[in-house]
C-alpha cells in the first residue's frame, strides 16, 4: 500500500490543545522538518501540505469565531515544499495549488523548480477552492460556481502540463566549446488561448525530472470524479466507511478505464485520522480526551467555510435543518455529512463537535495492532491503494503511527521497507509521462 502524511497542526480540532502537540497553532519549521525526516525513515511515499487562501470568515460573516477557537495559520505550500525537499532525499513532497486563483504559468515554474530541487519528488494537488472568503482576496465578491470552477480546473491542468512539455527532455545541451546552449527544435510555444487563460509559453525552466510532477486531486462530487478520472494520478478522498470507500474505488477505476486509462495508473488514498494508544483502553481514553478539547465553534466555522454557507445563523441548540441544496462550496463531502446529521436528529452544536473530531474522515481507534489490522482490511477489501494519514496533532518525537503501525504493516508484507527508486513516480509505481509534443 501507499502512505502519505498530512503535515498540519492537527486535523482533529481538539488536537492543537493536547499537551503532546508540538505545534502551538503557528508555523514551526523545526517540527515540520523533524516529522518529514521521520516519515522518510519509515519509507512513507510522501508528505503533503494543504492550503487555503483566506482566514475563514463565513461563520457569522466574520473571522472572529475561526481565529478564536481553532488554528488558522496556513504555511504557503510551495515555499515549504522547497525547504522540505532540501532536507530530505527520498520521500515525495506534495502541496496544494488553486486552479481558481493562481496563474498557471507561475504554478508551472514553481513546481518544475521544486521537482528539480528534489531530484524528481514533487507532487501537486489541484483544488478549485471553496469559499467566498478566498474569492474576496483575489478581486471577486463571490466564488465561482461549482460547474465553472471545475471547467477552469480542467483548462488549468492542461495549460500547466503543456508548459512542462514545452521543453523536450533533450532541449538543454550546454556546450561551452562552441557556445551551443539549448536546441530550439526541442522547445516550443504552447500558444494557449482558452476561455479562462491565455498563455504563450514556453516555460523558462527545463522539463521537470519526472516529466510532470505527480498530479493529485481531492474530492468526491460528480464533477470532481469526471475530472479526476481523466487526469489524476493520486486521489485523496473522504470516505468514512468501508462500504462507501469500496463503491468509490470501483467507480473511479471504471471511469478511468472508460477514458482509455489504465486503472492502475490512479492511486486512491482515503484520508484517515488514527487515534492510537498502546492498548485499546489507552486509545479510548485518548479519544475521549481529544473530544473534550473541541469547541463546537471550531467545527461550525470549519464547516461554514468549506460549504460556503453560514451555520452561524442557527442557534447551537436547534436541530440542524437539511441545507444540502444550499451548499455552494464542497458539495460531495458535505451533502453526505448533512444527510447523516439530519437523520440522527443532531443539534447544530452537536454537529460542530462531531465534525471537528475527524472532518468526516475514517478514524480508526485502537492499539497499533488494531489500527494496522483496520488498514489491512480496507486495503485487501479493494477499498483503496493506501491512505493519507492525518494525525490528530503533530509530535516532534514518539509518534505511534510511524513508530509502531508502519512496522506492523511492513511485517504483514503490505508496505515497503525501502524506497524502490529515486523519484516519487518510482515510489508510486507510475511511469514517466511522455512529452505530448515529441
Amino acid at each position: 500500500m501507499h502512505l502519505a502524511l498530512y503535515l498540519e497542526t492537527g486535523i482533529h480540532q481538539g488536537g492543537w490543545r493536547h499537551p503532546d502537540c508540538s505545534i502551538s497553532g503557528g508555523m514551526d519549521w523545526k517540527v515540520y522538518k523533524a516529522v518529514a525526516k521521520r516519515a522518510e525513515a519509515a519509507c512513507l511515499d510522501m508528505v503533503f501540505v494543504a492550503d487555503k487562501l483566506s482566514i475563514d470568515d463565513n461563520y457569522g460573516q466574520h473571522f472572529a469565531q475561526s481565529v478564536r477557537y481553532r488554528p488558522v495559520v496556513r504555511p504557503e505550500p510551495m515555499t515549504l515544499l522547497s525547504a522540505l525537499a532540501a532536507v530530505t532525499d527520498k520521500i515525495g513532497v506534495g502541496g496544494t495549488v488553486s486552479s481558481s486563483y493562481q496563474p498557471p504559468y507561475s504554478v508551472a515554474r514553481m513546481l518544475a523548480n521544486i521537482d528539480h530541487i528534489s531530484g524528481g519528488r514533487a507532487a501537486w494537488n489541484v483544488v478549485t477552492s471553496v469559499s467566498d472568503g478566498e474569492a474576496r482576496n483575489y478581486g471577486r465578491s463571490h466564488h465561482y460556481s461549482h460547474a465553472e470552477r471545475y471547467e477552469k480546473a480542467s483548462e488549468f491542468i492542461d495549460v500547466v502540463t503543456r508548459l512542462w512539455d514545452s521543453w523536450g527532455d533533450g532541449a538543454l545541451l550546454p556546450r561551452t566549446e562552441d557556445g551551443f546552449y539549448a536546441d530550439p527544435e526541442h522547445m516550443r510555444y504552447i500558444n494557449h488561448n482558452g476561455r479562462h487563460f491565455t498563455v504563450k509559453g514556453p516555460i523558462n525552466l527545463p522539463r521537470p525530472p519526472q516529466g510532470q510532477p505527480v498530479l493529485i486531486q481531492a474530492g468526491v462530487s460528480e464533477a470532481f470524479i469526471d475530472l479526476a478520472a481523466r487526469n489524476a494520478e493520486v486521489i485523496f478522498v473522504v470516505m468514512p466507511t468501508l462500504e462507501r470507500a469500496k463503491a468509490f474505488y470501483s467507480s473511479i477505476k471504471a471511469r478511468a478505464q472508460a477514458f482509455g486509462r489504465d486503472p492502475s495508473s490512479i492511486k486512491v488514498l482515503p484520508g484517515i485520522v488514527p487515534i492510537l494508544g498502546n492498548t485499546w483502553e489507552e486509545a479510548l481514553a485518548h479519544e475521549s480526551h481529544l473530544k473534550s478539547l473541541i469547541r463546537p465553534e471550531a467545527g461550525l466555522s470549519f464547516m461554514s467555510a468549506s460549504m460556503n454557507f453560514d451555520l452561524g445563523q442557527y442557534p447551537q441548540e436547534a436541530l440542524l435543518p437539511d441545507i444540502s441544496e444550499a451548499i455552494t462550496g464542497s458539495k460531495g463531502r458535505f451533502q453526505y455529512v448533512i444527510k447523516q446529521a439530519v437523520e440522527r436528529g443532531m443539534t447544530v452544536g452537536e454537529v460542530g463537535k462531531w465534525y471537528a473530531e475527524s472532518l468526516s474522515f475514517f478514524s480508526p481507534v485502537g492499539s497499533p495492532k488494531e489500527v494496522a489490522g483496520k488498514l489491512i482490511e480496507w486495503y485487501e477489501a479493494g477499498a483503496c491503494d493506501g491512505f493519507v494519514i492525518l494525525p490528530p496533532y503533530l509530535e516532534m518525537e514518539g509518534d505511534l503511527f510511524l513508530d509502531k503501525v508502519v512496522p506492523l504493516l511492513q511485517h504483514a508484507g503490505v508496505f515497503r521497507t525501502e524506497y524502490p527508486g529515486e523519484t516519487l513516480r518510482d515510489t508510486f509505481g507510475l511511469s514517466k509521462l511522455k512529452n505530448r509534443f515529441e
